[in-house]
């Protein structure tokens, strides 16, 4: 307050000096120390009542600068009334405060207050940025809203080890501008090679509410040819949620983020018609496709969600997710394993669900080569229980979770997925035959229907690929690749539990839906790309070694998503996979031997009788290929 009186004193002396043109005779007349006190009193009284002097002066804001005018505006109006007051009351020769005055010392005095409060400011920002020396100099990109709020938050930040120096716009027509100061680039290789020679930038910032992945993926791989790291800023619109403890977090770019895809566009209102009100059923709910799938059913409001799984401590981590997040749904967590005919059937007494959403599966395909005779009793029979307990108990619909090495499978996994496929498609068949044939008569209702979807493989899940490699980075390395040409499919986890859910929409029964992967991606390729994000050099800082393939396994994954084999949905994603129709009661009967062979842990056995019922099962760089000795010959 001293300070802003000092300078009110200091203004309306220079007004009176530079208005007579420092004619110190032309000053006389004007009782100087009256004058003074008068405006010293005024700006007193203003001060205490719109709290001009309460702002901290290093954090001057434009909030700060509006009161200090508001101030020297109504300080002005007064001034010039009290100076025309006392010519009109007390017949005064000489007007104390001549608009002229009072005009010039309204700007003086604006002038006066800004600046010592805007020299301490900077004075305080260049000082933090001269003492952390070693301050990582960085620049973000875009030039919107989010971005400006960023650098305002970091430059602020005394604790703050990066420093903003510029920024890096999409749109040409921001190039060569500048923001706050700091110089705005193209997003053009020419320019970002500008940008870090003058600007010596060894990181970019980048909003994580902005960018898609195509658009990220090609940043980064320039950046990194530059040398450039490139991380993310956690969304303004999070700061204050609660979910963040630092105002501004960053986070490193995943390969997730790069492999991310556009998601499907749901068609919200038909699941929330499908699904609200009613009872569903989840099975192997504790796994990543599982839990996520629950994750998203309970935003469509179903009365109650059965968490079906026989791993207890993923399963009761989940309930606490669910039931803290959503309160407003029904949460049954439910152990037990689906191979288990007596407790699946006490579920379906007890909970009566309209819709299943089968997830529950053996995926590794080494270990299920290893142990063919447990595949077939997990995947195949425990498929083969939930689809019958299913259409005895009236359920609406029964959505099963498969593979891509289903197709044309070389594995003992892919067959037993293949398996249940087949298992599922054919007794939706046959069920809607035995309806047509006494339903109506008898007005049954209508069967279950039976749906089947298959995707490639899911980022982030138990057991992939890109976590397995995230820990050999942080042992230093090398990273394990079976074969260089060895490519695969990927999709975002959340992505392939949307596809579950329209495909649980869509379906009327029997369908079998493949989505549009996309482009596959070689995991050599990968693998680098996962090396250079980390800031080392694949094959001189971290080595990639080739380990072969493992048995069962493929260079390359099929889909059967070309035209030629697959049916158009309304969703140009989604397509329904066109295979061969089996008899049920065939199916049933070779299913049932299987079934019995692996209860009996007869491995060869078993094998053998998964290949009869799946011809195009041919082993691959497995103890099992001498049984398609014959197929080849032929």
């Amino acid at each position: 307050m001293l300070l802003d009186l000092g300078c009110s004193i200091i203004a309306i002396n220079l007004a009176f000096l530079l208005r007579l043109n420092f004619d110190i005779e032309a000053i006389t007349p004007y009782p100087l120390e009256k004058i003074a006190l008068i405006v010293l009193t005024v700006n007193l009284v203003l001060s205490v009542l719109l709290h001009s002097y309460r702002g901290i002066v290093r954090f001057t804001s434009f909030a700060d600068i509006g009161r200090i005018a508001c101030l020297n505006i109504i300080a002005s109006a007064l001034l010039l009334s009290i100076g025309y007051g006392s010519v009109w009351a007390l017949n005064a020769e000489t007007n104390l405060f001549p608009l002229s005055i009072i005009l010039i010392n309204f700007f003086i005095a604006s002038f006066l207050l800004l600046s010592y409060r805007l020299v301490v400011k900077w004075t305080f920002k260049y000082y933090n940025n001269f003492r952390a020396v070693s301050n990582t100099r960085a620049a973000i990109y875009h030039t919107g809203h989010s971005s400006r709020m960023l650098s305002k938050a970091i430059s602020d930040d005394p604790k703050s080890t990066i420093r903003i120096v510029g920024f890096l716009a999409d749109t040409k027509s921001h190039a060569g501008k500048s923001i706050e100061g700091l110089p705005v680039y193209a997003y053009r290789k020419g320019q970002l090679y500008k940008m870090v020679k003058e600007g010596r930038i060894s990181l970019l910032l980048i909003p994580d509410d902005y960018m898609d992945a195509a658009h990220l993926n090609e940043l980064v791989e320039e950046c990194m040819a530059l040398n450039i790291r490139v991380q993310k800023i956690v969304p303004v619109n999070q700061w204050t949620d609660g979910t963040h403890n630092k105002m501004v977090q960053l986070k490193d770019i995943n390969i997730e983020d790069l492999l991310e895809r556009s998601v499907i566009d749901i068609r919200n209102q038909q699941l929330i018609e499908e699904i609200r009100g009613k009872s569903v059923l989840v099975t192997g709910a504790a796994g990543s496709i599982g839990s996520e799938i629950v994750r998203q059913l309970v935003k469509y409001e179903p009365t109650v969600i059965v968490l079906c799984d026989k791993a207890e401590s993923p399963l009761h981590e989940l309930e606490l997710e669910i039931t803290e997040k959503y309160s407003g749904v029904s949460i049954i967590p439910y152990i037990g394993s689906v191979c288990d005919h007596v407790r699946m059937q006490q579920l379906f007494e007890v909970y009566a669900p309209a819709i299943v959403y089968h997830a529950a599966a053996y995926k590794h395909v080494p270990m299920m080569e290893k142990n063919p005779s447990i595949a077939v009793m997990n995947n195949v029979q425990g498929t083969k229980i939930m689809a019958e307990l299913s259409a005895e108990f009236g359920v609406e619909k029964f959505v099963m979770v498969s593979t891509d090495k289903a197709v044309n499978p070389t594995n003992v996994m892919g067959a037993s997925k293949r398996i249940a496929e087949i298992f599922s498609q054919s007794y939706n068949d046959y069920l809607n035959d035995q309806y047509k044939k006494l339903g109506p008569v008898y007005g049954a209702p209508p069967p279950t229907r039976f749906i089947t979807t298959r995707f490639g493989n899911v980022l982030g899940s138990n057991g992939s690929v890109i976590p397995r490699f995230k820990q050999q980075l942080e042992k230093g390395g090398p990273l394990t690749v079976t074969h260089p040409e060895i490519t695969r499919y990927f999709m975002t986890i959340p992505e392939a539990c949307q596809l579950v859910l329209e495909a649980g929409a869509m379906g009327q029964g029997g369908e079998i839906f493949v989505f549009d992967m996309g482009q596959p991606m070689k995991i050599a390729e990968l693998a680098r790309k996962m090396i250079r994000m980390v800031g080392k050099e694949p094959g001189k800082d971290i080595h990639i070694v080739y380990t072969g393939l493992r048995p069962g396994e493929k260079l390359y994954e099929e889909l059967l998503n070309n035209s030629e084999n697959t049916l158009p949905t309304y969703n140009d994603k989604i397509m329904i996979a066109q295979v061969r129709s089996y008899d049920f009661m065939e199916v049933n009967d070779k299913v049932n031997q299987l079934i019995e062979s692996a209860r009996k842990h007869y491995i060869t056995p078993t094998v053998a009788r998964m290949k009869q019922l799946v011809p195009e099962f041919i082993s691959k760089n497995s103890a099992y290929e001498e049984l398609d000795k014959d197929k080849i010959a032929m």
